[in-house]
C-alpha cells in the first residue's frame, strides 16, 4: 500500500517528501493550498489537528491497522522506524540523531521561520524584529558550520536529521545568509543536493516553485 502524504511547499513539507524518497517509500501526494487556508478543511484536521502540514495516512501502520500522523519529527521518526533506515539503533548514535533532529525542530526551523516572516513577508518591516531573527539565524548557521567542521552529516552519518534541516537551509537568501560565510555547511548542502532523492523529494509538490535549484556539479 501506498502512503498518503499532505503537504505543501513549505521548508517542513519536504523534510517528509525526502524522507519518503530516500527511504524509497511508495507515496501519494495530496497538495494542501494552506495559501487557500486548506488545512482548515474538516477532513484534514482528523489527521492533523493543529491544522499544520505535513501530515501521512499509512494505511499499512502498525499491527497493519490504519495510522495518521501529523508534526513532521513525528512523521520522520515513524518513517525510519518503519522502514529500519537513517536512524540507528546503537544508542550512542541514536541519541546524536535525536539531539540534531530536536536541533532543527525547537531551533533552527522556528527562527529561521521567524527571519522568513519578518524579512520577506511581513507588512510592517520592523527593523527590531528583522535584526533579531537574523542575528539569531547566522548564530544557528555557526553552530551547525561548528559541528559540520568535526563530522559529514549531523549526527555522524547520514539520516533523518539531515532530511529535516536541508530544506530550511535551501531558503537561506530568504535569512539574509550567504553559505560561503560557513564552508562546512556549504559542503554539507551540496553533498545532499547532488542526491538524487533529495532533488525529488524538494520536487514535491510537483509544480511548485520551491525557491531551490540543486548547486551546480
Amino acid at each position: 500500500m501506498t502512503i498518503e502524504l499532505y503537504t505543501w511547499s513549505t521548508p517542513n513539507g519536504r523534510k517528509v517528501s525526502i524522507a519518503l524518497e530516500e527511504m524509497d517509500l511508495a507515496y501519494t501526494v495530496h497538495p494542501i493550498n494552506i495559501t487557500k487556508d486548506e488545512q482548515f478543511a474538516p477532513d484534514f484536521l482528523k489527521i492533523s489537528p493543529n491544522n499544520k502540514i505535513p501530515a501521512i495516512l499509512d494505511r499499512d501502520g502498525p499491527d497493519g491497522a490504519p495510522i495518521g500522523v501529523f508534526e513532521s519529527g513525528a512523521i520522520l521518526f515513524y518513517l525510519a522506524e518503519k522502514t529500519g533506515k537513517f536512524f540507528p539503533t546503537a544508542p550512542r548514535a541514536r541519541t546524536a540523531v535525536m539531539e540534531w533532529l530536536m536541533f532543527q525542530k525547537g531551533n533552527f526551523g522556528p527562527m529561521l521561520g521567524q527571519a522568513h516572516h519578518f524579512r520577506r513577508f511581513a507588512k510592517d518591516k520592523l527593523p527590531y524584529a528583522i535584526e533579531r531573527y537574523s542575528n539569531e539565524a547566522k548564530r544557528l548557521y555557526g553552530v551547525m558550520d561548528k559541528r559540520l567542521g568535526e563530522v559529514e552529516y549531523l549526527a555522524g552519518d547520514y539520516s533523518i536529521a539531515d532530511m529535516a534541516t536541508l530544506p530550511w537551509v535551501a531558503r537561506h537568501p530568504w535569512q539574509g545568509i550567504e553559505l560561503d560565510e560557513f564552508p562546512n555547511v556549504k559542503r554539507w548542502n551540496d553533498a545532499q543536493a547532488a542526491r538524487p532523492a533529495v532533488q525529488r523529494g524538494m520536487a514535491v509538490p510537483e509544480g511548485m516553485a520551491s525557491g531551490w535549484t540543486p548547486p551546480d556539479p
